[in-house]
């Protein structure tokens, strides 16, 4: 976005009806002090009471001359805002869409959400009423100088020396509101993330009793928002007393002055009445300098932080000519794969080779490097060493939309969204996803009979995060999105760990199922890989065994003693079996 001209030449239309309704307004109303001069010479002086009715009207006409302008021109401010602030929030979405994943640990969601409601709604205050509000102060005064010095010229020289103490008191203040603001729009941020944390988290607040403590972190960055306010509002004390002074002893100076003239006969009293008018006239503009200077001061600001984010490119992009597949078989390999993230190494050597339609199982303790796979598999990171083939080709040569679109997953954290529990399950592939897909879909995750039970069935509406199920029930929707996708890759990770043992031995028979896909099965639970065509024991990023069952429980390594520690009972050895 950077600067902001842009926005003027693609609203140019916009702001040329706006200018030329502001000044039909501003020259429409500085017609009164020139009709109330009249009326004072003519008509209470000159005793010419017969034109008073005409002169009332053309006050009249200038009432509502100057209100229908003004209404068009504000109105059509407000439009240009609203346009420009709904462009500024669709560019900057988009953008955040398009970041990798490692932008996302180093900016947290309160951040990014102040950037797209306050930040977006300060430039388009700037850039709309504000905006052509300045503009009208400028335009203003130019007119109103003009029309005095026809009046008097000399009577001008006192506006004209008050007016640059009152610019030099309006830039202090501009220079001092700069850094205030750019203070309170971080903690702003701040603030907005410890709330944001605490509404997502409740559960985990009572569960843990943080209630306590999350109030007094929430306290004190509390506290020093209204400390920053505070430090605002006496800035603002500071300085706009003494605008307010200039503007007043201006007006004193002009009409003590223009009394002698009078008297002197080198004006009339009609004249002075019009010049008093118009020093009325010239008295707003200074007197909201503050005001407008305070709102540009932050509209700054806030475009500042709004570019830090637009100048971030994503670390993970598709090349120029890469290729996009509109359907892949499924065969995946990892050859001698490594990754290092802030020099610290989470997967090495890594290689196995998954054959279209095969299943891959992926064991290992917490800590191991097992989701990492999914995580290089779908290019959220790029490789450190080695390669990542899909069909025979490197998947940095292919299209992330080809890549992602190809690959379905069910990952250990469950997302579900504020929609019905149909659309949630449609989410990966919207278009395409039938009813009978839909319901077959949520019976092969074993979560048709709750669907069922609900009130509105597949149209009940679920809260952020899935409030109101239980932690099996949204992992049994996820695991149903994933497969209404009908991608020719799945990856599963750790996908049945909040189900009991019944459920996950009925929702393993369906994915045994499965046929023409490529799974790979991340898991802790030895009966979720079981039936895998191989299966790799990862220990500290590295492949510490592989094999299949039978191969791994006559090694009698890691794999069979993790075996021996899950099914100590005969039943639990049973339904693994």
């Amino acid at each position: 976005m950077k600067g902001l001209g842009k926005y003027f030449i693609r609203y140019k239309w916009y702001y040329l009806f706006a200018l030329v309704c502001l000044y039909l307004g501003i020259y429409t109303d500085l017609q009164a002090p020139k009709i109330i001069g009249r009326i004072i010479d003519d008509v209470i002086v000159g005793g010419r009471a017969e034109l008073l009715t005409g002169l009332i009207w053309m006050l009249l006409a200038v009432g509502i001359g100057r209100g229908v302008f003004k209404y068009l021109q504000e109105f059509t401010g407000d439009c240009i805002g609203v346009k420009i602030a709904e462009d500024i929030r669709r560019q900057l979405f988009a953008h955040i869409e398009k970041m990798s994943v490692g932008f996302f640990e180093k900016n947290n969601t309160g951040e990014l959400m102040a950037r797209i409601s306050d930040d977006a709604e300060r430039i388009w205050e700037a850039m709309g009423f504000i905006g052509i509000m300045c503009i009208e102060a400028v335009v203003h005064t130019v007119m109103v100088l003009y029309n005095m010095l026809r009046l008097d010229p000399f009577l001008t020289l006192i506006p004209l020396c008050v007016m640059p103490m009152v610019g030099y008191v309006a830039v202090r203040l501009e220079n001092s509101l700069d850094k205030v603001y750019d203070e309170i729009s971080e903690e702003n941020a701040q603030l907005n993330t410890v709330a944001q944390e605490n509404l997502s988290g409740m559960r985990t607040v009572k569960a843990f009793f943080r209630g306590e403590y999350e109030i007094e972190k929430f306290r004190r960055h509390n506290g020093r928002y209204y400390e920053l306010n505070m430090r605002l509002a006496r800035t603002m004390a500071k300085y706009d007393p003494n605008i307010s002074f200039l503007t007043k002893t201006m007006l004193l100076l002009s009409v003590t002055a223009g009394g002698i003239f009078v008297v002197r006969g080198r004006i009339t009293l009609g004249q002075l009445g019009a010049f008093v008018e118009y020093s009325n006239n010239i008295v707003w503009p200074m007197e909201i300098l503050g005001w407008v200077t305070n709102a540009m001061a932050a509209a700054i600001a806030s475009n500042k932080k709004i570019n830090r984010i637009l100048d971030e490119e994503p670390e993970i992009v598709s090349a120029e000519d890469a290729e996009d597949l509109p359907r892949v078989r499924g065969d995946l390999t990892f050859s001698h794969v490594s990754l290092k993230l802030q020099d610290q190494t989470i997967l090495e050597d890594i290689s196995f080779h998954v054959e279209a339609g095969k299943t891959l199982g992926i064991m290992g303790v917490t800590g191991s490097g097992k989701s990492t796979i999914l995580n290089l598999a779908e290019r959220f990171y790029d490789v450190s060493g080695g390669s990542i083939l899909l069909d025979g080709k490197d998947i940095r040569g292919l299209t992330l939309d080809c890549l992602r679109r190809n690959i379905s997953a069910v990952t250990q954290e469950v997302f579900l969204f504020s929609d019905t529990i149909a659309e949630n399950v449609r989410i990966g592939n919207r278009g395409e996803v039938s009813r009978e897909l839909l319901e077959e879909s949520v019976r092969q995750a074993s979560a048709a009979e709750f669907v069922r039970e609900l009130p509105k069935g597949y149209e009940t509406v679920i809260g952020e995060r899935g409030v109101g199920l239980s932690g099996g029930q949204k992992q049994r929707l996820s695991i149903a999105r994933a497969l209404a996708k009908k991608a020719p890759i799945l990856f599963l990770d750790d996908p049945t760990s909040a189900l009991d043992m019944e459920t996950e031995q009925e929702l393993q028979q369906e994915l045994n199922r499965l046929r023409g896909i490529t799974k790979i099965v991340i898991a802790h639970r030895i009966s979720a890989v079981r039936h895998a065509d191989e299966i790799l024991v990862l220990e500290n990023g590295r492949v510490a065994e592989r094999g299949n069952h039978d191969s791994l429980m006559a090694l009698k390594g890691r794999y069979y003693d993790t075996f021996v520690a899950q099914y100590e009972k005969p039943e639990e050895l049973m339904l693994c079996l």
